[in-house]
This record gives structure tokens, sequence and C-alpha cells, in this order.
């Protein structure tokens, strides 16, 4: 069974920095894309960061780049997103979602369960 564990999510305070995680199991971790989505009850879902298998190619929105970074470690199954300079309109809840393949214009497969992060301003 394909299971995406996230955790890393909490408050902070506009500027600051946190790191999410997202350890996968059931899976060959380093055989497929991966991509953190977030949604609000606002805006609903969107696209923040996508992930090759191998982690030579990351796409990020333009309303992250240049503040997140998204790396993996498929020795440890994990993937994890690196966030600075948070502003109020990041607070969300964040998912990890496994690609269908290698590259993450394969769809959204599986889904983990939501990690929430808090930006106060």
């Amino acid at each position: 069974e394909v299971q995406l564990q996230a955790y890393g999510g909490g408050l902070v305070q506009a500027g600051g920095s946190l790191r999410l995680s997202c350890v996968g199991s059931g899976f060959t971790f380093g055989s497929f894309a991966m991509t953190w989505i977030r949604r609000t009850p606002v805006k609903g879902f969107e696209w923040v960061s996508s992930i090759s298998s191998g982690g030579g190619s990351t796409s990020y929105s333009d309303s992250v780049k240049g503040r997140f970074t998204l790396f993996r470690d498929n020795a440890n199954d994990t993937l994890t997103l690196q966030m600075n300079s948070l502003k109020p309109e990041d607070t969300a809840a964040y998912f990890c979602v496994k690609s269908g393949g290698p590259w993450p214009w394969q769809g959204m497969e599986n889904w983990g369960k939501g990690t929430l992060v808090t930006v106060s301003s």
C-alpha cells in the first residue's frame, strides 16, 4: 500500500521559514516524480512545486519561485520542501503527491494527508 506521510507544518511569523518533509513507503520512491499541492478555503487547490524521479528537474509556481526549494533524498525515501520568506498567503494545507511515473506530468496518483502551515502577519 502506498503511503505518504507529510510532517513539518506549524505556525510561523511572516518572513520566517519552515521545512516540510514527506516520507514515502509501499513503492519504489526513486522511480516516481513527486509534487506538493496546497489547499486554502479561498483559492482551493494550488500546485506548488514538482520534482522528477531522479531530482534533476524541479519546477515551481510563480507564487513561490525564489522562496521555496524542493529536493529529494531517494536513499531515504524523503521529499523536502524548504520554505523561506513565508507570507500570510502561504497559509494552507500542504499535500505530498506521488506521480504515476518519473515525470510530474504523468498524473497525480496518490495523495498523502495534508500538513497545515499557518503564517501570521
